[in-house]
């Protein structure tokens, strides 16, 4: 085999020959795996791309073999130095070589990072196949500092372009300015391994600005806070990075305040955008009208933007999706303890990156009557309705209630159940008719309610004298829901949050009660569409419409 000093001055055929050759060696062995690296420094000079692509290869070998080999950890961190100017990965991996394994960010989360394709989709916008990518996350997770580390990467690859990070507080931008000023500059990381020939030509901490390369009126990295007069005074050709553009709950319940903020996004910081320029976009998602909600509505068939969302827990394998190595991370148990402590709609904007619609939030916690306790004595009905559960993300809802006068208290035995199996459907369903002896029960007969109904009445037969009856819906559903929303409130009391957990039935019929919103899209309408059919059971059945007491409450 050649070496390194001979095969740079053949042409790439040759080079690209050889490497070809060295693939159907032993790629196992350390004298392979060295041969193939100065190969790739061969090549870099006539195909970076080509380069590239096998030092990516390479790394995954010397990744394999490295437990084998212990004595191949030097030509690894040679590998990834050779790829960190041109990956993102491996350029993370590299500048904290120096750090304490425990101190290090991107180790402990890169299995989980890479496995929601983040890092790869924070590529994809280096390489130019996208240009504008979101990402939402929970808090705690990361996504802050990947976004100081891939700027950092950024001013290395081209410091003579130029970047703008925005966000709600200007305390923010100064953390991100130190964060960057810190990455780029201290021994702590190995920045200036990866990029040894650019320099750093200025950095101004009141401004927040640092500029490498030559002098340029717009400066690598500018910072900005959201409603700062910025005309003239930055601008953007790499990338507009916007991070958290809102500060909390109180300007994401505001319509008005979400308009205004589109309008200083749209108006000040995108036009700070030069052609080409890319955008990327960090934040949690609190409305539906926030500026990622509507940048995704403008772009969602855009095959050049991305919108990444991930909640704190996999619904598919009912795992963490941040449990991080040295405890950095996340458990299952963590998130759930958060659920129990805070409301729902709150949970799910900032750890389900579920974005409500709160201005139009037909249900909210102040107008809900609550129960600690039922009345004394024995109800004067037990009534229920069943709303079927169709096939996909639809829910078997059975609100059952025990009637008090002109109140009706939800039982918590109500059911809020997506178990496809109709076997468990029907054995729920008598369970909760005998346990709360129900006395009478309206099904849905939309969705093979018919079967539904007969199957349970055979299921109860001799164990309650439950009268069970059909009824199928034409109704508009969203007309329904909404024009029995006020009997609803004023003669439905829930149970108090201390009465059931978050996970458990009523868990799920509270949550998708109080997030159902009257705009924007609406996942789950089964429990505010079951509530209305409740309040039509018992007005028909009463022949007239209930008489509405004052509320004690």
């Amino acid at each position: 085999m050649r070496r390194l000093t001979e095969v740079t001055d053949i042409d790439l055929a040759s080079k690209l020959n050889i490497i070809s050759r060295l693939h159907q060696q032993d790629l196992t062995a350390e004298i392979t795996l060295h041969r193939l690296m100065d190969m790739c420094i061969a090549v870099k000079e006539d195909d970076l791309a080509a380069a590239v692509t096998e030092g990516l290869f390479l790394r995954g070998l010397i990744t394999q073999a490295i437990h084998a080999h212990p004595s191949l950890m030097d030509l690894y961190w040679r590998c990834l130095l050779f790829l960190a100017p041109y990956d993102f990965d491996s350029f993370m991996l590299y500048i904290e070589k120096e750090r304490d394994p425990k101190q290090r960010f991107y180790m402990p989360r890169r299995t989980q990072l890479r496995k929601l394709g983040i890092v790869q989709a924070m590529q994809d916008l280096e390489d130019d196949k996208l240009d504008l990518l979101t990402i939402s996350l929970p808090p705690g997770t990361g996504k802050t500092t990947l976004g100081e580390l891939f700027i950092s990467h950024v001013i290395g690859q081209d410091p003579d372009g130029y970047s703008l990070f925005a966000s709600h507080s200007g305390d923010i931008t100064r953390m991100f300015y130190d964060a960057v000023n810190n990455i780029t500059g201290s021994s702590e990381y190995l920045w200036a391994d990866v990029f040894p020939t650019v320099t750093r030509q200025s950095e101004n901490a009141k401004t927040e600005q640092i500029n490498f390369g030559k002098y340029k009126p717009f400066k690598s990295l500018q910072c900005t806070s959201v409603g700062s007069k910025n005309a003239g005074k930055v601008r953007c050709n790499k990338y507009l990075y916007c991070d958290d553009l809102i500060g909390g709950i109180e300007e994401a319940m505001s319509k008005p305040r979400l308009d205004k903020l589109w309008t200083t996004y749209s108006v000040d910081l995108r036009q700070r955008k030069k052609d080409k320029c890319k955008e990327l976009h960090v934040a949690t998602r609190w409305s539906v009208h926030d500026v990622i909600g509507r940048l995704e509505d403008r772009f969602k068939d855009d095959q050049r933007a991305k919108f990444l969302a991930f909640p704190d827990i996999d619904t598919e394998t009912g795992e963490s999706n941040f449990e991080y190595q040295y405890g950095v991370g996340f458990s299952v148990e963590y998130f759930h303890d958060m659920e129990e402590t805070m409301d729902d709609v709150s949970y799910r904007c900032l750890y389900k990156s579920e974005p409500i619609e709160r201005e139009g939030l037909l249900y909210t916690e102040e107008e809900l009557r609550r129960y600690l306790t039922l009345p004394d004595g024995e109800p004067d009905a037990v009534l229920a309705v069943c709303d079927t559960k169709n096939k996909g993300t639809d829910y078997l809802v059975l609100p059952s209630m025990l009637q008090y006068g002109n109140d009706y208290y939800l039982s918590l035995n109500s059911l809020c159940d997506d178990n496809s199996d109709y076997a468990v459907q029907y054995s729920r369903m008598s369970d909760v008719i005998i346990r709360d002896k129900i006395q009478r029960l309206e099904v849905e007969a939309n969705n093979g309610g018919d079967r539904i109904a007969e199957t349970v009445a055979g299921m109860i037969k001799g164990r309650s004298t439950c009268s069970i009856t059909t009824k199928y819906t034409t109704t508009n559903k969203e007309t329904k829901i909404i024009v029995n929303a006020e009997w609803v409130k004023r003669h439905v009391i829930f149970p108090d949050r201390s009465l059931y957990r978050t996970k458990s039935d009523m868990g799920r019929f509270m949550a998708f009660l109080l997030s159902y919103t009257v705009k924007g899209k609406v996942e789950h309408d089964d429990v505010p569409d079951a509530l209305a059919a409740f309040a039509i059971f018992v007005q028909s059945m009463l022949g007239r419409d209930t008489m509405i007491m004052q509320s004690p409450f």
